[in-house]
């Protein structure tokens, strides 16, 4: 057989680091010039930074049990799209620990000069084919604080296989008695889309979803704007915003 075909490393790893000499493996298969895809296989976030710079694919398996070879086999040969997202935060590094994405604004983790920045965020996650959100708008732009209202957008799978994108809604309160997170998320809905189609998706906010525990350990919802933020993961970058005034 001629030399053009992908190596597939599969990797078990402690709570920390790769096991044993498996990043050197990992190192002397990149150095070979094919393109490499890695499996992990582990039960807790892990120091990743190689793979993370030099390797194009990267499958977080976790732990899958017995239909592991299958599932694995039919995402690998293109029988199914992936299309999972991260429910934890994955450090840079164990200075990096602890690290989570609704951390208090004035919270800095990691060391001075670093990148606080996670390797990868809470709600990341790629797929086999690619999704632009767009258009993203409130039903109603103010509420009392016992209404309701929704968010509203378009979906679109912009590449050329069927996939499903995970909407993601997060929120702030911009001000408030007490100190609450950069964002927490609130709601989120899986949209499977062919090649080219639009979905339009609608998230609820209630009363729940900007409720806290006061001083008093009341639990209330404060007059006030909130920061409205949709996308497919929780970094910056992939959320667009919009603001909700909450009155009396």
């Amino acid at each position: 057989m001629s030399g053009c075909h992908d190596v597939y490393v599969s990797i078990e790893a402690d709570p920390a680091h790769l096991i044993g000499r498996q990043e050197e493996l990992v190192q002397a298969m990149v150095a070979t010039g094919k393109p490499v895809v890695v499996l992990l296989f582990n039960g807790r976030p892990i120091s990743i930074n190689y793979l993370a710079a030099k390797v194009p694919v990267i499958f977080e398996c976790w732990y899958l049990g017995q239909e592991t070879g299958h599932a694995i086999a039919e995402v690998l040969f293109g029988d199914q799209n992936p299309g999972g997202k991260l429910p934890i935060t994955i450090p840079r590094s164990a200075g990096h620990v602890p690290v989570f994405y609704n951390y208090k604004p004035s919270a800095r983790r990691g060391y001075l000069f670093a990148d606080v920045s996670p390797l990868y965020a809470f709600g990341y996650g790629l797929s086999y084919t690619t999704f632009a959100l767009r258009n993203v708008r409130l039903e109603k732009k103010k509420i009392k604080r016992k209404g309701s209202t929704r968010v509203f957008l378009e979906v679109t799978n912009t590449g050329r296989r069927s996939g499903a994108e995970v909407v993601q809604l997060y929120v702030r309160d911009l001000i408030s008695s007490v100190t609450r997170p950069v964002k927490e998320l609130k709601a989120f809905q899986k949209v499977w889309l062919e090649p080219g189609e639009t979905k339009t998706v609608a998230l609820d906010i209630t009363p729940e979803s900007m409720a806290f525990y006061d001083v008093r350990m009341k639990y209330v919802v404060e007059p006030g704007d909130f920061e409205i933020m949709v996308g497919n993961s929780s970094r910056d970058e992939d959320l667009q915003k919009v603001i909700l005034t909450v009155t009396k």
